[in-house]
């Protein structure tokens, strides 16, 4: 069995860590957004209640989906622009 080796491509680590800095971005926003909506600032107990849990669960699902819709946006309008 042979493996290939494949030399490192500079523009693509640089690529990898961009998309790796856009992805932490969006988890910390996400995290940030929903827990301010959902949790409140009183805990009462160390696990999330159902309430909470069902609010994390849009609230992040409508986040992802603004996101991937603004994203999409943004290619169209880059793409009549280019």
């Amino acid at each position: 069995m042979q493996t290939q080796q494949q030399a490192i491509n500079p523009q693509n680590i640089a690529l990898a860590e961009q998309e790796l800095e856009m992805v932490t971005d969006l988890f910390n926003r996400i995290t940030e957004s929903c827990h301010q909506k959902c949790i409140s600032k009183e805990y009462t107990t160390g696990d999330l209640n159902q309430g909470e849990a069902v609010c994390i669960d849009r609230c992040v699902a409508k986040f992802l989906d603004v996101n991937s819709k603004v994203g999409e946006k943004m290619q169209q309008m880059g793409g009549g622009a280019a």
